[in-house]
């Protein structure tokens, strides 16, 4: 509970019995806690809150657009999500880096200037809804940050950390989520070296919500960016069991012997293999199927290549680990718009044979599933037809919660673009103000 962000609501509402409200919130999640201590730590929130509810100034005033995360699907690997990603990237702007914000990949990607390497950098955060499950965060966000290493052609070499408790979280959640990450370093002799560790919110946010992320870093001499798709390539895709999306759908429907299935670093070996055998210097792009699921894969890579993709349905269905199919398919829960953790290859036709046989000789299975045409867009061929591949709103619900939601855009989704549109505008001016004023002294 955010008691910062209930003493600024119940402000600006100008709730007479504020602190009596409160303290009743605080008592009711510190339960160890003194009536006094709960009526000291509310005036104390209220105090706070009144000195900076109203500030001015460029770096004090944030920008608002009156579109909230939820309403515009940030998070949910969707529509909405993907337009917020291209608004941070135009805020970033084009920078000096050889993979950038504005390509839509899984890393970024720097020059070693003196030793003539690439130099490739990702973070990802852990999954929402893991926080009572940290050493399963830990284990597939430290897993997720590696992939994106691999997908870029490059060797991961070292992993950091950030995870952030709340206040009444114990600390045992912080320690279980680094066995977590390291179980996955050990597994793949990739180290966590560093990393950051501390409450959320501070004092301002009690009970046990647990984030965080994790890093990587690695080097490369040859690069597989999305934008080197071509047009005749083949996509290939290797067999996948989700991570931590299916272990929160498992877990949330009361499937949890599912769980079990996601554990492993079949992806990894996999991608290790393709890197001792020189072929990847052959491979056009790489991705990881991760939230948003295929769809959303789909729509990025033709985006940024300027190419159409093809996929064949049957294809893909049989590389989806049985029991997490069979599970996604009692739950209606489309098994093409989630995380499925597979590793997906576009390549010339003519390596395709050797890019199969490298990986099924780490035991990972992998067929290919599409082609890539010109055009724009992504299409898939299911029972016969073609039919579009767009992605949705929302990536497949895959919680009761969010099946509650649901997937479908809302009706004024137009109008929510425009203000973030203006937001961006707004904080693209307040950062060359900012440069301005600094460089001015």
């Amino acid at each position: 509970m955010d008691i910062e962000g209930y003493a600024k609501r119940g402000l600006i509402n100008k709730e007479s019995d504020l602190e009596e409200k409160l303290t009743s919130r605080i008592l009711e999640v510190k339960k160890h806690c003194s009536t006094e201590h709960a009526r000291n730590l509310a005036r104390a929130a209220i105090v706070e809150a009144e000195a900076t509810i109203n500030v001015s100034g460029d770096v004090l005033e944030p920008t608002i657009s009156g579109v909230t995360m939820g309403e515009f699907g940030v998070g949910s690997r969707g529509i909405g999500d993907f337009y917020t990603h291209e608004r941070i990237a135009e805020i970033i702007g084009k920078t000096s880096a050889v993979v950038d914000t504005t390509h839509l990949d899984d890393s970024g990607v720097v020059r070693a200037r003196e030793a003539g390497e690439y130099i490739i950098l990702t973070v990802d955060g852990m999954h929402s809804r893991l926080s009572d499950f940290s050493f399963l965060a830990g284990f597939h966000v430290a897993r997720a940050a590696l992939r994106d290493v691999y997908v870029m052609g490059a060797r991961p070499v070292a992993m950091l950390s950030d995870i952030h408790v709340a206040d009444d979280g114990d600390v045992g959640k912080v320690l279980d989520h680094i066995a977590g990450i390291t179980t996955v370093a050990e597994l793949s002799g990739i180290p966590l070296i560093t990393g950051s560790t501390l409450r959320i919110g501070g004092d301002m946010v009690i009970g046990e919500r647990m984030t965080g992320g994790v890093g990587a870093v690695g080097v490369a001499s040859d690069l597989t960016a999305r934008e080197q798709t071509q047009v005749g390539d083949v996509i290939l895709m290797t067999e996948g069991a989700g991570g931590g999306t299916i272990s929160t759908a498992a877990l949330y429907y009361g499937k949890h012997e599912v769980v079990d299935e996601t554990i492993n670093i079949k992806f990894l070996e996999a991608c290790e293999k393709l890197l001792d055998s020189g072929l990847v210097k052959h491979i056009h792009a790489m991705t990881d199927v991760t939230n948003g699921g295929i769809r959303g894969d789909a729509k990025e890579i033709s985006r940024t290549a300027g190419v159409r993709l093809v996929f064949l349905e049957r294809e893909m269905r049989r590389l989806v680990n049985p029991v997490v199919l069979e599970m996604l398919e009692s739950l209606e829960i489309d098994y093409l718009g989630v995380s499925l953790d597979a590793l997906l290859i576009i390549a010339p036709g003519e390596v395709a044979d050797s890019i199969m046989e490298t990986i099924r000789s780490a035991g990972v299975g992998i067929s290919i599933i599409g082609k890539v045409e010109e055009g724009s867009g992504a299409m898939i061929e299911m029972d016969g037809e073609l039919r579009d591949f767009t992605p949705r709103f929302r990536e497949s619900a895959y919680t009761p919660i969010k099946k509650m939601i649901g997937e479908e855009e809302p009706r004024d989704f137009g109008e929510m673009q425009r203000a973030v549109d203006m937001a961006t505008l707004e904080a693209i001016a307040k950062k060359e103000r900012v440069i301005e004023k600094v460089r001015k002294g």
